[in-house]
């Protein structure tokens, strides 16, 4: 698969709300293509992943 292949499962992924997959396809475009758009993709669900918020956390 080309980059732009993986960056299109990946972002199928994502819409489905599977994280996991979504960034294994991410970084296997970066890897084939280190200027591929999956450099933002990846960085923009890791920053949802690693959001936190304490004031929403309330258990």
């Amino acid at each position: 698969m080309t980059a732009e292949e993986y960056l299109q499962q990946g972002n199928e992924c994502r819409q489905k709300g599977d994280w996991q997959n979504a960034l294994a396809n991410y970084m296997e475009a970066i890897e084939l293509d280190p200027n591929s758009p999956a450099v933002v993709a990846k960085e923009m669900l890791e920053n949802i992943l690693n959001f936190y918020n304490k004031d929403a956390y309330n258990p």
